[in-house]
């Protein structure tokens, strides 16, 4: 049975929750199209720790697919990411209190400075509108963690020889916990119900697999 690792990550900075580890917990173990099998896995707000514990998921389950979930809090719908580059540049420090500026991801030899997702990505935006969810392509997954995980798993894939593994990022909005925890002197902030967010990664993972079953 073909395995789709999909994680979310832990709450971070002043938010009391994440959307993506919410959606990551309820689709565990879901079965999709093709008889494949989601393995869901929650990663710490901390780049290196973060590498670290996909580098054993991705030893653990071998994927087949990997989709990488995270919080963009004040975008007003779900984004696909594009590009990951290799670069770490933090607005906000991470869980461990640390901050990174003009920080290479990778310094190894034949570590691009960027890499693109290998998702369909129009395949899960069209799947998305059908079910009249509001999405779009990104292409900045911005300089903090979320993007160093897309760009640390598709150069682990790589220099596995496991290139030909469907693998990218997926950006939620705001959940109701989220968008009520902002100060009432902030601007307003966008949100979707958890269950639209949790339907919008279940429907990315159920186009991947049947795109995949195609292949």
């Amino acid at each position: 049975m073909p395995t789709l690792l999909l994680t979310g990550f832990e709450p971070f900075h002043t938010h009391p929750d994440n959307p993506s580890a919410n959606a990551a917990r309820e689709l565990d173990g879901l079965t999709l199209p093709g008889d494949w099998r989601i393995r869901s896995a929650l990663l710490p707000v901390e780049p290196h720790a973060a590498g670290a514990t996909l580098d054993d998921l991705l030893s653990e389950h071998e994927p087949g697919a990997v989709l990488l979930t995270g919080l963009a809090a004040g975008r007003p719908q779900v984004t696909l990411e594009r590009v990951a580059v290799g670069v770490m540049d933090f607005d906000i420090p991470d869980n461990a209190g640390q901050s990174y500026r003009d920080c290479a991801i990778c310094t190894g030899a034949g570590a691009p400075a960027a890499y693109l997702a290998t998702l369909p990505l129009r395949s899960i935006l069209a799947a998305w509108r059908e079910a009249e969810i509001p999405a779009s392509i990104s292409n900045t997954a911005g300089l903090y963690v979320c993007n160093y995980v897309l760009y640390h798993t598709l150069h682990t894939l790589r220099q596995r020889g496991r290139a030909d593994v469907s693998c990218g990022f997926l950006h939620v909005p705001a959940n109701p916990a989220v968008a009520l925890a902002v100060p009432a002197d902030r601007p307003p902030m966008p949100y979707l119900p958890q269950s639209e967010i949790t339907r919008a990664v279940r429907l990315a993972a159920e186009t991947v697999a049947r795109e995949m079953g195609k292949m």
